[in-house]
């Protein structure tokens, strides 16, 4: 049985069947069948689904932002703003597609050379809960204008959204089989993974989860995209504009309730500056409304599972046992839903458990830091290296620092999000591979060279 649960308020919205053998068994072959069919339109037909697609999510804008506010809490405004973004990367890639996917020529006097870009197949998307539209959107927009086809099993306390998903491509009038839901338990991945009916693997998830993933597609020799966790630094130095970067890191940190891998998680501030930054953080997050996510005042709401709670308080705790500062919250709300006060701890260092792990949830780490050296070497001090963010007032100086950070991406002056035009990806254990921009296009493509000699 999986059930959706309101966050909110605890109460079960509904519950469902899993799918059994021969259901996936159906998706699967429906699936391949498409994908056969599909490898072969025109680029043409395929943009205008993407356009189609963008079209249908903002027609049912406030219908699949309302599902995500009650099935993971996510506050409705942010949950709008998911979707559009949602339809603004089927918009990009409908645009884009001519350069994306045009063949590489290679000029040579006696022969001619491209490089083409195929399709693999059928690809599995293993997906969270944390941003239920845009992680799928993100993956299935440039897969299918590869001419691939997916089926998805989504994480299994956002049922709702994962049906809604297959609806919404029935709604813009995509092939059968091109997108298909699978409602199954992660026991099941396994053999989906095994299936030769699938051609790749992309997962986005916990570090932990992400081994096994790998091991198994490893196993199967598929081509895997793994976006796994994080611990995002935030480094503020002391040319930086203090209030603007406590402003944008309280934002950076608590949107969505801080359940993002690329939210700011370690803020390494040089101690010069830092009683001015924890007191103005302090301040802004004092700020945030929390309460029912359904409320367009509403900054913060509810975590998304009881579990995911309690691991953040304990970890806050741990922090706090070892001889961190607790300026703000601390601890979880009263009465019905999964809220958890914003939380603010000072004076951490890399040792503690808010310092070294993922906090997955509304809780800041302060890290005071000598210099930008030792911001730096901080920054790097983890095993993760997802995104992380600069902040000075010499955009040059940024830039030149910003090489020296172990991470898919490093925002100068601004927080870290995806964004189509850009490849979006980590390195170390958050991950490999690339979602977005034509680097996440091509990673489910056949890169093939085609040589042709003269004719005889």
């Amino acid at each position: 049985m999986i059930q959706s649960i309101n966050p909110y308020d605890e109460t079960v919205l509904e519950t469902f069947q899993e799918h059994d053998d021969a259901a996936v068994d159906a998706t699967l072959t429906r699936a391949r069948t498409a994908q056969r069919e599909w490898r072969r339109t025109s680029l043409t037909e395929r943009q205008a689904l993407l356009r189609r697609l963008a079209s249908t999510l903002r027609a049912g804008k406030q219908e699949y932002a309302s599902l995500i506010t009650a099935e993971m809490g996510k506050p409705v405004t942010e949950a709008m703003a998911e979707v559009e973004k949602c339809a603004v990367n089927c918009d990009y890639y409908a645009t884009e597609a001519e350069r994306l996917l045009a063949p590489e020529v290679i000029a040579s006097n006696a022969t001619h050379s491209e490089v083409v870009f195929d399709p693999l197949g059928t690809v599995l998307a293993v997906m969270p809960w944390n941003y239920p539209f845009w992680q799928v959107m993100r993956f299935a927009a440039p897969a299918l204008l590869a001419g691939n086809t997916a089926v998805l099993k989504h994480a299994n306390n956002v049922p709702q959204c994962a049906l809604a998903l297959a609806k919404l491509f029935e709604r813009a009038d995509a092939p059968a089989g091109l997108f298909s839901t699978l409602l199954v338990n992660a026991s099941r991945v396994q053999r989906l993974i095994a299936d030769d009916r699938i051609a790749a693997v992309t997962f986005t998830g916990s570090t932990p989860v992400g081994r096994t993933i790998a091991a198994q597609a490893g196993a199967a020799l598929k081509k895997q995209v793994l976006e796994l966790g994080g611990s995002d630094p935030f480094i503020v130095l002391a040319d930086a504009d203090i209030d603007l970067a406590a402003r944008t890191a309280v934002k950076a940190r608590f949107h969505n309730a801080g359940q993002s891998c690329i939210s700011a998680k370690r803020f390494i501030v040089e101690e010069g500056v830092a009683d001015a930054f924890v007191e103005a953080f302090v301040t802004h997050t004092r700020a945030l409304k929390m309460g029912d996510p359904r409320d367009t005042a509403v900054d913060v709401g509810p975590m998304a599972r009881n579990n995911l709670r309690m691991e953040l308080h304990a970890q806050v705790h741990a922090s706090v046992d070892a001889g961190a500062r607790l300026r703000l919250g601390g601890a979880p709300g009263e009465g019905k839903g999964y809220f958890y006060g914003p939380t603010v701890l000072d004076r951490v260092t890399p040792q503690m458990a808010a310092g070294r792990d993922e906090t997955f949830g509304p809780a800041a780490a302060i890290i005071r830091c000598r210099d930008a050296d030792d911001a730096i070497r901080i920054a790097n001090d983890t095993v993760f290296g997802l995104g992380a963010a600069i902040w000075t007032g010499d955009v040059g100086r940024g830039q030149r620092l910003a090489r020296d950070i172990e991470a898919g991406a490093v925002f100068v002056n601004g927080t870290v999000a995806s964004d189509p035009r850009l490849p979006f990806g980590g390195i170390k254990q958050s991950g490999y591979g690339r979602e977005l921009s034509s680097y996440g296009l091509k990673e489910f493509t056949n890169i093939k060279s085609v040589w042709t000699g003269p004719a005889r």
